[in-house]
């Protein structure tokens, strides 16, 4: 990830953001006060409760790492309205080809894709499918379980 351009939205890069700053503020203060408590457990060398702690600090340093460097690679991307041709910042109704169901998708940079939300990214396979293409068309994309067919009933 080291130099990779991250690409986000206004509300993506608000909650990187918010993260860093519950991580550095709240989070290390909590996890440091654990390992204070743990250590008053006496020998802390089998001391589960101060080896849980310990690797909790870890974690949460490293993650402030990857935000930060996130955050110092960021190109924020407005949201899209009024195109005619499918690109970041675009959300995309397709048609299911298969199945005939319709769905709303936003398409996002990597890190802030989540498909429980519909927003995804534009190096899934599905979002590097649809990227550039136009209203109508019908694109397939392979994935892991097989061959999809969507068709492009709006992009806003």
């Amino acid at each position: 990830m080291a130099g990779k351009e991250v690409i986000l939205t206004l509300e993506g890069l608000k909650k990187l953001e918010e993260e860093l700053e519950l991580s550095k503020s709240v989070k290390r203060r909590e996890i440091a006060e654990r390992i204070k408590e743990a250590m008053g457990f006496g020998d802390i060398s089998e001391n589960s409760e101060y080896d849980d702690a310990k690797n909790k600090q870890g974690f949460i340093e490293g993650r402030i790492l990857t935000l930060e460097k996130m955050l110092s690679n960021a190109r924020v991307i407005d949201e899209v309205e009024g195109t005619d041709i499918v690109e970041l910042g675009a959300k995309v109704r397709l048609k299911d080809m298969d199945f005939g169901d319709e769905e709303d998708y936003f398409i996002v940079g990597w890190a802030e894709a989540d498909p429980l939300t519909n927003k995804i990214s534009n190096e899934s396979p599905v979002g590097k499918a649809i990227l550039g293409q136009i209203k109508g068309a019908v694109i397939e994309v392979n994935v892991p379980a097989g061959l999809l067919c969507y068709q492009i009933l709006n992009i806003a």
